[in-house]
């Protein structure tokens, strides 16, 4: 993936190097419409967790967690398994010549580092395991008979984005044949929409699709059209996610709770068309 965003910034670059400047009149995107679909790679700061159940009711303090990317291949680009790797889609309409307003899907994956050692405070009863007790603040090795937690199909972020546009070339009175030179920024809040993988103690796992919290962030990046139409973009994106109610078990009462920060490097194809 990063040979991929390293090759698409040199294809950007080469095509600036070698056009011709001319003059050119005021940049105008109103009424356009773009669509999007990308890649991403995210990482994440650490997070205590709160399990809450009939029998359990503990947090565990600052766990790490990671994401997993899919190893770059045909497969990013085959319809029937592009919806595998950590993606991005996004569509959206310019309601001014330099705002739009967008809807966009961001699947990340989050996977919490197996065997670490944390520290954990709370109770466990009644799960018939070595580990039913009362913990005060103490470390715990997060064991696969113990925890697998995991927001792995995915990490969903249904968000709304207010972004501007800025032609860099208009700034300067300049005109590149067939290439626009952007750079844009933005904010966005949205929903959290994960299918959480969670093995817990002894207990059956959930897996179901739930709206478990919110999040917000900021974006900016790098955008780079060709012949008016296409373009490839570069993206920096961080915010926040909390989410009070994410599923574990098949009891309805059972669930868990995080909040952390986030941050994505994108890489996204698309198209831009006026109706």
């Amino acid at each position: 993936m990063s040979r991929f965003l390293i090759a698409s910034v040199l294809l950007a670059c080469s095509s600036i190097a070698y056009a011709q400047y001319s003059p050119v009149s005021s940049h105008n995107q109103k009424g356009k419409i773009f669509v999007y679909w990308g890649w991403n790679r995210a990482s994440y700061t650490q997070s205590n967790i709160h399990f809450k159940g009939q029998e359990y009711d503990f947090t565990l303090k600052s766990v790490v967690a990671k994401d997993r990317p899919t190893r770059f291949t045909a497969r990013y680009f085959n319809p029937a398994k592009m919806t595998i790797p950590q993606y991005n889609f996004r569509i959206g309409y310019f309601i001014t010549p330099e705002f739009s307003l967008s809807f966009g899907f961001d699947h990340m994956k989050y996977v919490m580092k197996q065997d670490q050692t944390v520290n954990i405070t709370g109770q466990i009863s009644g799960s018939g395991t070595e580990y039913d007790r009362v913990y005060q603040n103490e470390p715990i090795k997060l064991t696969g008979d113990f925890l697998k937690f995991e927001h792995t199909n995915g990490l969903n972020y249904l968000n709304i984005e207010l972004r501007r546009m800025h032609n860099l070339l208009d700034e300067r009175k300049l005109r590149v044949k067939n290439i626009e030179l952007n750079i844009f920024e933005g904010a966005g809040v949205g929903i959290l929409y994960p299918k959480t993988d969670v093995t817990l103690l002894n207990f059956d796992e959930n897996d179901q699709w739930h709206i478990a919290g919110y999040g917000m962030n900021l974006v900016g990046g790098l955008n780079v059209t060709f012949f008016k139409h296409f373009f490839i973009q570069a993206e920096m994106k961080g915010g926040y996610i909390n989410m009070p109610d994410i599923l574990t078990t098949n009891f309805p009462q059972d669930h868990a709770s995080q909040h952390f920060f986030f941050f994505q490097g994108n890489t996204n194809l698309g198209v831009i068309f006026k109706l």
